[in-house]
């Protein structure tokens, strides 16, 4: 087997081997490396990829010249000489002309269902660099126009509001909302998806008053009068009830929207984080009919949810059941994030303030314990290093009461995680799942305003997990941010914020190890590794072609790579126009 290295241009040396198809095939039981005309008519590729760098994600990270698919998989995988051996005379040949061909991304979290109603539904309320929203005069617009389009009496929703990008710091009130109608509901959520503002006909349809009391695992706002000012955090905003559920033809539009708006990014697997059996039908409906061109693996809410979702009959392949979801704690930037030590800028003036859990300990230890018998894997949401410490806890307790060889639990965000706390996770075998593009949305403000600058340099504390051998993935939480693998990997890889400044340089990690954590390790943290999460013989192809290969850009380059095809088991669900 050939050799061959290739220059790093960040943090890690690799050394890149280049594919011998024989070895490989021989391993796979395939009889390869001879002529087409000795090579069964089963082993003919119905579709050969050459030309291009094929970076496999292998254990090696081997790269090879070509690679052959039949029936939706891989089959061979090496040099150009090598593949062409399975070209028979039906057998399409595409040419990459210098492209590179990835692994299909691979979505290790994110709300793929509410993206795509948030795409065709929700006004979008979102500052520069997402959208254009640059003052609360700005969203009462917003909100006017969509007014106009609905009626008067029509529910208004909105998301994706930063109360720290606006320049009046602050949070809309409900009287501002006010001002777009007295005579319908308004409810706006803020960019963290932890909290909202509510209009006054809203707060007065769910009853709210100067005298309710806040929910546990959650506040209502109120104002120097002591009224309600609208502002609701984590479990308050349930209390606003009544908005009309989506009808299933919008659900399905919404979906269709989601399975566009992915494909178009190279992700050929996405996570539907915190779905119920209805939510799961309708993908599986959105699967056969053809409006769902991805897949997606679905994590219900809860240990009930997870029993009905099993329950299903899923026939499509392309919608799975996976875990179970469960949020502890918040949002830093919502000042909601349970943390070990007090928040940098004081939330309303008090220097003790550390956030606070959605639920109490006991009752997360008894619902992991629980979960953890039955045999199930966790992903809980935990952002604060206190809420972390909660969750490992919770997690160890459970596998000293039942020990289980490979539960793989996942802990959602871990942004906080401690260098303690990495350690306890390698010993558990759980899973930390970075939100990696807290450092390029919001690392300039979680250095000046909510944690300080030591422990910005800290979040999502990649290289450290790395250093240690633990595996670890990457996601973006769409809709918080939009579904942007490149972008992922480009800030995995030199950690810049939107203003220009480096968060953390000592946490930065080579793109190699980027790309593994967006392909392979995404897959198995959800126990598809056998089948999907890099480019192998016998793992279905999955394909995402890029513009230019991610090891040869300049770092500060990386984000400028397009997508320009994504292949699921061998299909093209998405082709970028040429010229475009």
């Amino acid at each position: 087997m050939s050799i061959h290295a290739r220059p790093r241009l960040a943090r890690g040396s690799a050394r890149i081997f280049r594919l011998s198809a024989c070895a490989l095939a021989a391993a796979a039981t395939l009889s390869a490396c001879g002529s087409s005309d000795d090579t069964a008519s089963t082993e003919t590729a119905q579709v050969v990829y050459k030309n291009g760098d094929i970076l496999t994600v292998d254990k090696n990270d081997s790269v090879a010249q070509a690679v052959g698919v039949r029936d939706g998989k891989v089959i061979v995988v090496g040099t150009e000489e090598e593949v062409n051996a399975y070209v028979g005379s039906s057998t399409e040949v595409i040419d990459l002309a210098g492209k590179t061909m990835v692994p299909g991304f691979y979505d290790a979290h994110s709300h793929f269902t509410m993206a795509g109603n948030n795409a065709k539904f929700e006004v979008n309320l979102n500052s520069p660099p997402i959208s254009t929203v640059e003052s609360i005069a700005d969203i009462v617009e917003l909100l006017k126009k969509k007014k106009s389009e609905v009626g008067e009496t029509a529910w208004i929703t909105g998301f994706g509001y930063d109360d720290t990008l606006l320049p009046e710091h602050r949070h809309p009130t409900r009287q501002e909302l006010d001002e777009v109608s007295t005579t319908q509901p308004i409810l706006i959520s803020h960019v963290s998806g932890h909290m909202a503002v509510a209009n006054s006909f809203a707060l007065n349809m769910a009853g709210i008053t100067a005298s309710t009391p806040n929910p546990d695992g959650g506040e209502i706002g109120h104002g120097p009068d002591g009224e309600p000012n609208g502002f609701l955090t984590e479990t308050a905003v349930s209390l606003i009830k009544g908005k009309p559920a989506l009808s299933a033809e919008q659900i399905q539009a919404g979906i269709k929207a989601a399975s566009e708006m992915y494909a178009s990014q190279g992700v050929t697997t996405a996570n539907d984080g915190g779905s119920g059996a209805p939510g799961i039908t309708a993908l599986e409906t959105a699967a056969n009919s053809g409006d769902l061109g991805i897949r997606v693996v679905a994590w219900p809410f809860g240990q009930f949810s997870k029993e009905a979702a099993d329950k299903l009959e899923l026939t499509s392949g392309k919608v799975k059941v996976g875990g179970i979801k469960q949020i502890y704690d918040g949002s830093i930037q919502g000042y909601t994030g349970y943390l070990s030590e007090p928040y940098y800028t004081p939330y309303h003036g008090d220097a003790s303030y550390r956030g606070f859990s959605r639920i109490s300990k006991e009752s997360l230890d008894a619902s992991v314990m629980e979960a953890h018998k039955a045999g199930y894997q966790l992903f809980i949401h935990a952002n604060g290093d206190a809420a972390i410490d909660d969750v490992l806890d919770a997690y160890s307790k459970a596998q000293a009461a039942s020990p289980r060889s490979d539960t793989r639990h996942v802990l959602i965000h871990a942004q906080m995680a401690r260098e303690d706390q990495l350690d306890e996770m390698k010993r558990l075998n759980a899973i930390p799942s970075f939100f990696q593009l807290h450092t390029y949305y919001w690392g300039d403000r979680h250095r000046d305003i909510f944690i300080g600058p030591d422990r910005a340099s800290r979040i999502s504390p990649a290289q450290s997990a790395q250093s240690r051998g633990l595996t670890y993935t990457l996601h973006a939480d769409t809709p918080i941010v939009p579904m942007e693998p490149i972008l992922m990997l480009w800030s995995a890889v030199n950690r810049i914020s939107t203003s220009g400044a480096v968060i953390g340089f000592d946490q930065t990690i080579s793109v190699k190890d980027a790309l593994r954590a967006i392909t392979y390790s995404a897959a198995y943290q959800n126990f598809e590794e056998a089948e999907r999460g890099s480019i192998e013989i016998g793992k279905y192809a999955d394909f995402a072609i890029l513009s230019a290969n991610p090891l040869d850009v300049a770092p500060e380059n990386i984000r400028t790579i397009q997508v320009m095809e994504t292949i699921v088991e061998g299909e093209t669900v998405f082709k970028k126009p040429s010229g475009s």
